[in-house]
């Protein structure tokens, strides 16, 4: 039947975007919805839409190609995420280049280094799911073909891939890259070392003119923190989870001028070319986010010596994919796997380093060879992981940035390790980081904030063997699970953090190390045991025996329960109170829904 008059436009439209080559048939799988189909019955219906994109560039012509959401997480408020509207003009420049429409937009971003210490950090852990939340209606809300996410803090990572996941979209993650080390007198530093400082200032170790030079030196440009805290951790398990492209994990933000680095302008051009093949072989995110996937994801996590916010976000990111893990199943991958990096916090080296030996692929084809990795996952590259590994290198020789399998830094459980007890019995976490903590047995210093805790350190009010408990900083206590850099960091800096334990129902950043537990659960605003600890009590560690106690009789811990009274939210309204309203355990990766 022919075209009747009125629907002249349509078939010209029609016509127009066959003669621009572009396959729609199946690029743009649901994107019609926003647009209407050339000649279809839909056409006129949508017309006010496409009146509203030809106001922001669409042409004929582009009605028919797919779009993709491209989230990009900028702010100038932090090194962590300033680059990334850069590197969003760039994946936009090269979505258009293949013959997409993007769509880009913002979402919030909490620094996690700037906020320490103080009420802001509050925010930290709920943006990520904020963040989720954010990148989720903008890409359901467009019916957008294909979704590219930048992450750069730590929370804006695991935000990043959770909506992506969520709705089993077709998408990439990148990783906006890891800062380069700043230098003092020839020595590395990183953001920790200025939080380490300040307990090395708190002590009387250095002076103000000292705390001041490693201030303006610790940090020189664009990027996520140098060491393996949160944001190299997760970028490294992403990309072994198969959903960024390889490389990009390790390839730092910008050069020493601080402009995009030519490595990341590739990784952009790459996650381009990776979402394309998805989307032209129909690949969506849990057909690559599977169990094996994530047990992968886990061994790269204790192989490198990952934070151990990677337990708490990776149990996040597994909801939203629908895969069964449990924080148990941390330690029954760790046990066969070996800790080999010697990064900071607890080692000498940055993530500059593993990029220049070659990146978390030489890490993965170590683990590969030696049987440790499920090389049959699928991976954003429409390629297995052992197909994207075959031409990679194993472990360079001469070099001790990553140990060999055979002769490692620590042997496996001599990292993260789940523990549980009467203290936390559904789970607490500790970072041993290849320490010799056989045991730690000592008095509890008890705080109720994160606040009380520092100024006790600061003060010199704690001595060799305490055991500090920090608690009511839970997901739903704190809310938001603030992390305990500040207070950590300054035990260290005081010379205290091999002789001092720290258990807190809430996290620690990547940056921490010493005896220190977190995720104690269940926490102490809904009850959990943590609650019920008094000034003095004894409390005993066995990190291998993967156990934590409170030495105190059962009739008593009763007798305080009987007595607990639950305290009022500390945000009746706003974001935190809708927060904790809702949040789960972080023995189940703190989700909200």
């Amino acid at each position: 039947m022919e075209a009747s008059e009125t629907d002249a436009p349509a078939a010209e439209t029609a016509a127009t975007l066959s003669d621009s080559g572009v396959s729609s048939s199946n690029l743009k799988f649901r994107s019609w919805k926003l647009t209407g189909t050339p000649g279809g019955s839909d056409w006129a219906k949508r017309s006010a839409a496409r009146a509203m994109l030809r106001a922001v560039g669409f042409e004929d012509e582009d009605f028919g190609k797919p779009i993709v959401t491209v989230a990009c997480p900028h702010t100038s408020a932090t090194p962590c995420n300033a680059h990334l509207a850069d590197l969003g003009n760039i994946l936009v420049d090269a979505v258009t280049e293949r013959g997409g429409k993007p769509f880009v937009f913002g979402t919030p971003v909490i620094s996690d280094g700037e906020t320490m210490g103080m009420e802001g950090m509050r925010y930290s852990l709920v943006s990520r799911d904020l963040i989720a939340d954010c990148i989720e209606m903008m890409h359901e809300g467009y019916s957008a073909d294909g979704l590219l996410t930048l992450g750069g803090c730590d929370k804006s990572i695991p935000g990043a891939l959770m909506p992506i996941a969520r709705n089993n979209s077709i998408g990439v993650m990148l990783y906006g890259g890891t800062i380069l080390p700043g230098h003092l007198h020839s020595e590395p530093l990183t953001v920790v070392s200025s939080f380490e400082a300040i307990g090395s200032y708190g002590a009387g170790k250095i002076g103000m003119e000292r705390l001041l030079e490693v201030e303006k030196h610790a940090c020189p440009g664009s990027g996520s923190c140098g060491g393996m805290y949160t944001a190299n951790t997760m970028a490294s398990v992403i990309e072994a989870l198969g959903m960024s492209v390889p490389y990009s994990s390790s390839h730092p933000a910008v050069d020493t001028s601080n402009n995009i680095s030519a490595k990341k302008r590739l990784d952009c051009i790459e996650s381009v070319n990776a979402l394309f093949t998805c989307l032209e072989r129909g690949i969506r995110a849990r057909d690559i986010m599977t169990r094996p996937a994530f047990e992968n994801a886990i061994t790269v996590m204790m192989a490198l010596g990952g934070s151990t916010n990677a337990v708490l976000h990776l149990l996040a990111l597994a909801h939203e994919a629908q895969v069964a893990l449990s924080i148990d199943d941390f330690n029954r991958v760790a046990a066969r796997v070996p800790l080999i990096g010697d990064f900071k916090p607890f080692g000498k080296y940055v993530m500059e380093d593993l990029d220049n030996i070659g990146g978390v692929p030489m890490v993965m084809k170590t683990l590969l060879d030696a049987g440790l990795l499920h090389g049959d996952c699928l991976t954003v590259t429409g390629k297995t992981i052992a197909e994207n590994l075959k031409y990679v290198g194993s472990r360079p020789a001469n070099q001790d940035v990553i140990f060999a399998l055979d002769d490692p830094y620590a042997p496996p459980l001599k990292h993260v390790i789940v523990m549980r007890g009467n203290l936390a019995p559904d789970g607490a976490v500790i970072k041993l980081s290849g320490k010799n903590v056989p045991e730690h047995r000592g008095p509890a210093r008890v705080f109720n904030s994160e606040e009380e805790a520092l100024d006790a350190v600061l003060a010199n009010q704690i001595n060799k063997g305490d055991v500090l408990v920090i608690r009511y900083e839970g997901p739903r206590g704190g809310p938001g699970m603030r992390e305990m850099l500040s207070p950590s960091a300054a035990l260290v800096g005081a010379g205290l953090g091999k002789d001092v334990a720290l258990i807190t129902d809430g996290r620690f950043s990547g940056g921490t190390h010493g005896i220190m537990i977190g995720h104690m659960s269940p926490e102490a605003a809904v009850g959990g045991p943590i609650a019920l600890v008094n000034e003095g009590d004894i409390i005993t560690i066995h990190p291998y025996e993967q156990t934590i106690n409170l030495e105190v009789a059962d009739d008593v811990l009763a007798q305080r329960r009987a007595a607990w009274v639950p305290p009022p939210l500390r945000y009746p309204t706003g974001v935190l109170a809708k927060y904790a309203r809702c949040v789960t355990s972080a023995s189940l990766g703190a989700v909200t829904h």
